[in-house]
């Protein structure tokens, strides 16, 4: 072990050990950001940039695990990422459908895919299918693959699957109209039964979040991370999970 490898590690020992438990957030969503340019950067393809990624979502659960976040919401791929070319998106898929098999074989995590399937091939959403179906009895982290994802998508999904379900009860429109509040409506979101993320970190410098979990997220608190993605390290998890205990959620108020 080298020099900095070792003040790497105690500096990562000493967050660590300074963060309070009792202040980790229960759910965290991650926009997985940078993996293109972390490529070019050190000369690699793209293809080589999105399995790198891929290669760090196992690490990044295992840091949840050890500091007791019950949810993970991992924003793998959008509605608009469909729209890259061919050549890029079709090994991209690949990819994914590869890190949701690994998350179901690792026997730890809960599977559960936020997404509209219908806009993905039938390969990746019989992959999304099955992982699910396979880790439904699983204790660990819940981990939600968000996949084919828009979060402006999953409101009017939500909006659609409610005014559906009253019309099979034979609920006229005014009627639901006079019923309908924001409870209705998160109970028909790709997360309903789950808690709203705490945090929401967002890795390669970027400081927006783009369309993700936009209903959920209203009340969450943002950590934006310089660092690509394939070289988000537990120290860059740690210190956003301090910055997120020292702050006051004031939920609005």
């Amino acid at each position: 072990m080298n020099l900095r490898d070792l003040v790497y590690r105690l500096y990562a020992r000493r967050v660590e050990g300074r963060l309070d438990h009792d202040q980790v957030p229960k759910h965290i969503g991650v926009i997985l950001d940078g993996n293109r340019r972390w490529a070019k950067a050190s000369g690699g393809t793209t293809e080589q940039g999105h399995k790198a990624g891929a290669s760090k979502i196992q690490e990044l659960l295992g840091w949840c695990a050890e500091t007791d976040v019950e949810v993970v919401t991992l924003w793998m791929l959008s509605t608009e990422n469909l729209d890259r070319a061919e050549a890029e998106l079709t090994p991209l898929l690949g990819i994914i459908e590869g890190a949701v098999r690994d998350l179901a074989a690792d026997g730890r995590w809960r599977v559960h895919h936020v997404g509209t399937l219908d806009v993905l091939p039938a390969r990746t959403q019989s992959v999304l299918k099955e992982a699910e179906q396979a880790t439904v009895g699983n204790e660990g982290i819940l981990v939600n693959v968000a996949v084919g994802y828009g979060g402006r998508q999953e409101i009017a999904d939500a909006v659609r699957s409610l005014l559906l379900e009253h019309a099979r009860k034979g609920t006229s429109l005014e009627e639901v109209a006079e019923i309908v509040d924001v409870e209705h409506i998160s109970e028909h979101l790709y997360t309903r039964g789950q808690p709203d993320p705490d945090l929401v970190i967002r890795t390669s410098g970027e400081q927006r979040l783009s369309g993700f979990m936009l209903w959920q997220s209203a009340h969450s608190e943002y950590y934006f991370c310089e660092v690509f993605w394939p070289a988000f390290r537990k120290v860059d998890f740690l210190r956003a999970l301090r910055d997120y205990a020292a702050r006051h959620r004031r939920y609005g108020s």
